[in-house]
């Protein structure tokens, strides 16, 4: 049996779709860990224990995967380090300074392998900006799929994490390799969750204060959805960053970091995410990107570690 590990997003969701694809997978589980922790927790170190060969893809854990005991290929388009396990087969461009905006890319260059699925995992990391590269229009027009549907695919995908469900993230894998995509915008299950979510994130979008440029906003809520407030308001609302914090996310709090691309070019993030680390938060991200879980405590730390490597 394979054993995939990918991230609980879009890009996470279509990563593996592609490598089921390119591969004519047959025998394998995929599994996401704990949603918004950067770790294998025991379900996945069991499971493990079984398996022919692992694949983690689009999930930034170098330091788990430096503990594998099986044979591993770990895609990745992640700010990471080089990893020395002997087991590991590392693919990533990063580690050669390439900037790739999506795990589904990688994934379809490694394989040779594009469809839709590429260009939503691109639209899922980047937002509307994916549409600014040839090739995403290209690859949905050949499936019949509009950039409105794209984007609300991409809506649709992200409902299970941001609801935190993870066992709907890994059904989500098989929903895109059973269905038409063309079919999956009216996916019920999905919509139901999407618009739920849609009303906490204008919620959160609506308590917002301004300094420097950049948008600070605290609320608290059950749903998953600092990134895509994040987002908003750096892609949308045109912020030179945001920082995101939901106070009481399940017991614990959440921190989200996004500067924009041009504040991303001088500014070290794989520093700060260490800095984090040091602080005892679970932290992950990319170059534009940081976010965190961590107890409600210890919010108030990385903040201000954010805000003295920013200056403020």
């Amino acid at each position: 049996m394979h054993l995939i590990v990918h991230h609980w997003d879009t890009d996470g969701i279509t990563s593996a779709a592609l490598l089921i694809k390119a591969l004519g997978m047959e025998g394998f589980t995929n599994m996401t860990a704990p949603i918004g922790e950067f770790r294998f927790d025991g379900r996945i170190w069991r499971v493990m224990d079984g398996v022919e060969k692992l694949y983690v893809l689009d999930f930034n854990v170098p330091g788990e995967v430096e503990k594998v005991k099986v044979p591993t290929l770990f895609i990745d388009h992640h700010t990471q380090p080089k990893i020395k396990n002997p087991l590991v087969k590392q693919v990533n461009p990063s580690l050669d300074g390439s900037y790739y905006p999506s795990c589904s890319l990688v994934v379809s260059e490694h394989f040779d392998t594009f469809n839709a699925w590429t260009a939503l995992g691109v639209a899922g990391d980047i937002g509307e900006k994916a549409f600014e590269l040839e090739f995403v229009g290209k690859l949905l027009k050949e499936e019949g799929i509009s950039k409105e549907e794209a984007l609300k695919l991409v809506e649709l995908m992200d409902s299970n994490y941001i609801a935190m469900d993870r066992g709907a993230v890994e059904e989500a894998v098989m929903v895109l390799l059973e269905n038409e995509i063309r079919e999956l915008p009216d996916y019920e299950p999905w919509v139901k969750k999407a618009e739920a979510i849609r009303r906490a994130i204008e919620d959160a979008l609506s308590v917002v204060e301004e300094r420097n440029g950049f948008a600070f906003s605290r609320f608290r809520s059950p749903y998953n959805v600092i990134s895509k407030v994040a987002r908003r308001f750096v892609w949308g609302m045109k912020y030179r960053g945001a920082v995101v914090i939901n106070e009481d996310f399940h017991g614990k709090a959440q921190l989200y970091f996004r500067v924009s691309p041009e504040v991303a070019e001088g500014f070290n993030m794989v520093n700060l995410i260490e800095g984090v680390r040091q602080l005892g938060a679970n932290a992950g991200g990319k170059r534009e990107v940081l976010g965190c879980i961590c107890e409600k405590g210890k919010v108030e730390e990385v903040l201000q570690l954010i805000e003295s490597q920013m200056g403020w």
